[in-house]
């Protein structure tokens, strides 16, 4: 008999774990800042809206959020993308995009941001550089 429970376990354990096959699987990119909107300094104590426009390689791309790293003052910026595999997308390019964020200024000196702009014929991470000066 527990052999026979033992058994029926064992099998409905098996054919409880099948494979779902309907959840879609995306591939995560990271796009490039096509232009940004700083101001020409801070002031410590303040936020300020800094604003980014980007370009979709398909209308299939789907804005997941912006890259933001930072390290003491200086920021790293880019746009992450998910794309759905398996989606037939259309060769039409879709229209710039503009995203946001609000930055406090916590520290004093002056800050750097780093604006992802894609990757040079070697593979390598282009970026340019924003000194932002914090005045009192």
């Amino acid at each position: 008999m527990k052999k026979i429970v033992l058994f029926l376990i064992l099998i409905t354990s098996v054919l409880s774990c099948t494979l779902d096959d309907d959840n879609p699987t995306y591939t995560y990119s990271v796009l490039p800042v096509d232009s940004y909107v700083v101001p020409d300094s801070f002031t410590l104590g303040q936020t300020y809206e800094i604003k980014l426009k980007y370009q979709k390689p398909t209308a299939c791309h789907i804005y997941q959020g912006i890259y933001y790293d930072k390290n003491l003052n200086t920021r790293t910026i880019a746009i992450q993308t998910a794309l759905q595999n398996e989606q037939v997308c259309t060769t039409e390019i879709p229209p710039v995009s503009e995203v946001s964020f609000n930055f406090t200024v916590t520290n004093t000196g002056s800050y750097i941001f780093k604006f992802y702009k894609g990757e040079d014929t070697t593979g390598k991470d282009i970026f340019e550089d924003v000194e932002i000066p914090v005045v009192p």
